[in-house]
């Protein structure tokens, strides 16, 4: 890599831990290339060609992962999206159907058991989102293994 391209890449990772540090308070793009020292339309072109998503997907992705966290351990669905920084119920129940392949309500009814027998620093690994199309995660089946192979 050149130097130009490791700053480049520094600078990324800058509004990238913005958004891992601030999901839950009113982030836009020009505020994240800001945090890049980059123009909002260069910053969205690199962060994603760096990440493969765009600034607000991953900034999506993060909120609904924190959101999941938060509905496993029993807060309601408006709570929920409230507390992750999202303002519309029906836009956050739609994203988070779309990236975990259930409903928030439907995710929150379900038993959890399986993560919350992990370490949670192995539940985030097991649980995270993707954003490769929809994909329903399921913590029962593929967590259950997951702890079963690590108590092996």
């Amino acid at each position: 890599m050149t130097p130009h391209e490791l700053e480049n890449l520094a600078s990324l990772r800058r509004a990238r831990d913005l958004i891992d540090r601030e999901y839950a308070r009113p982030l836009d793009v020009p505020t994240m290339a800001e945090r890049a020292f980059m123009s909002p339309a260069h910053f969205s072109r690199q962060f994603r060609a760096a990440y493969g998503e765009t600034p607000y997907s991953y900034l999506m992705t993060r909120r609904i992962e924190r959101a999941m966290a938060l509905l496993r351990e029993g807060m309601s669905v408006t709570d929920a999206c409230m507390a992750v920084g999202c303002t519309s119920l029906g836009s956050f129940s739609s994203r988070f159907t779309e990236i975990v392949g259930e409903s928030p309500r439907a995710y929150r009814s379900r038993e959890h058991h399986a993560v919350k027998a992990m370490p949670n620093c192995v539940a985030k690994s097991h649980t995270r989102p993707a954003r490769n199309g929809p994909r329903r995660i399921d913590d029962s089946s593929r967590i259950q293994e997951a702890a079963e192979n690590s108590a092996a």
